[in-house]
């Protein structure tokens, strides 16, 4: 029987429940966040899910080393608005679609905001949609001008 490949979708949505998971543990170590990716509830198929290896992963682990770095630049265009003061739901799915646009070649701009949207509709605060667009696309334009340099 073959085993069924998870979408980039599934896996962008494990890493956000990782991410934002991680938030209320002490991950100081590659280790401890593996097994708090690891306990995320899984659906579907447990075999195609279970492995830590993957797309998903990939996003946590890039995410959670570079998460100083996403947080500086998130802070730098969410103008008038502290960190503390943005929820983790909404820091979470920032941290993720900046990343994306910074570290991943393989991901265009557009739809790491668009899957960052798409996660804030399902999992952020009504009202928070606007903000989190506004912040990606203002990310994106730096980059697209030269002003942030993509890392991959």
């Amino acid at each position: 029987m073959a085993v069924k490949e998870l979408s980039r979708r599934a896996h962008r949505q494990l890493a956000f429940q990782a991410l934002y998971g991680q938030e209320f543990l002490d991950c100081d170590s590659v280790d401890k966040l593996q097994k708090a990716f690891l306990s995320v509830p899984r659906q579907g198929d447990a075999e195609a899910e279970s492995e830590a290896a993957g797309f998903a992963w990939e996003l946590v682990l890039g995410v959670w080393q570079h998460r100083a770095e996403l947080d500086a630049i998130i802070e730098k265009f969410a103008r008038n608005w502290r960190l503390d003061r943005v929820g983790r739901v909404e820091l979470n799915l920032l941290r993720l679609g900046v990343y994306e646009m910074l570290y991943r070649a393989d991901v265009p701009a557009r739809v790491s905001m668009n899957e960052a949207l798409e996660l804030d509709k399902q999992y952020g605060d009504a009202r928070s949609h606007t903000f989190v667009n506004g912040i990606l696309d203002a990310v994106n334009k730096a980059v697209e001008k030269g002003e942030l340099k993509v890392r991959v």
